[in-house]
This record gives C-alpha cells, sequence and structure tokens, in this order.
C-alpha cells in the first residue's frame, strides 16, 4: 500500500472545518489527482435538502480549477471530538465520483489504526458510468 500519512493528517485536519451543525458528524477528505496534487473538503450541512459531503467539496474544488484525471481520496469521519469510525461515501457520492474517476481510482478510509482501500467498483458494483 502507498504511503497516506500525510492525506490522513490532512483529512483528519479538515474535519475541523466541518460545519456539522444538526449531525455533529465531522467528514474530512483529500483528494489526489494524477499529477499529485491536493485538494481538499469538508462536509457542510444545511437545514435545507441536500448538505454537501466532503468528497463532493473536494472533487468540485479540483474540477473548477481545471483538473480532470484522479488517483485517490481519503476520508475520515465521525462524531465530533470523538476517534474516526469506517466512513464511506454516501450512494450521492459514489455516483458523483463515478463521473469523473476511471477503474484504478482507489477510495481510503481510515479508522481504528486500520485504513481500508476500495474500489469504486467495490462500492458502487451497478454503475450506469456511460
Amino acid at each position: 500500500m502507498i504511503n497516506l500519512n500525510d492525506d490522513i493528517m490532512l483529512a483528519m485536519n479538515m474535519r475541523n472545518f466541518s460545519y456539522a451543525k444538526y449531525s455533529n458528524y465531522t467528514v474530512g477528505a483529500v483528494l489526489k489527482t494524477k499529477n499529485g496534487k491536493r485538494y481538499t473538503g469538508c462536509n457542510i450541512e444545511n437545514a435545507g435538502i441536500q448538505s454537501i459531503c466532503a468528497e463532493r467539496v473536494a472533487f468540485c474544488k479540483a474540477i473548477s480549477e481545471g483538473e480532470k484525471f484522479f488517483e485517490s481520496i481519503v476520508i475520515v469521519g465521525g462524531p465530533k471530538d470523538k476517534e474516526p469510525e469506517k466512513c464511506l461515501p454516501c450512494g450521492y457520492c459514489r455516483q458523483f465520483i463515478n463521473e469523473f474517476v476511471d477503474k484504478d481510482f482507489k477510495i481510503y478510509t481510515v479508522y481504528e489504526d486500520k485504513i481500508e482501500e476500495y474500489s469504486l467498483e467495490e462500492l458502487l458494483p451497478y454503475s450506469f458510468k456511460i
């Protein structure tokens, strides 16, 4: 497995910027492009219909700056001020991510001193990507 220490620390720090007023569940994400650039995200909740997940924040920042080729994302989440727990992209994020990545894209979640690696195909087995 590749060394993810810097990305993990950055994702953990991003949890501090979460706006989780309703769920008290903070998530940080670090998206890495194929050229090595990193984009961060945190979850942003609102009282409306759709809050914004950390993964989509990171992707939107990258895409809005012209990035098109992505290697991996590290996700760290859990109740505010608590140790991280297993945190994977929601169904909406899985479909969103599917639009922008290839089959080699990796998703990492970090919790209890574990790092788990997933492909999008594992998390979205019946993708309808065109």
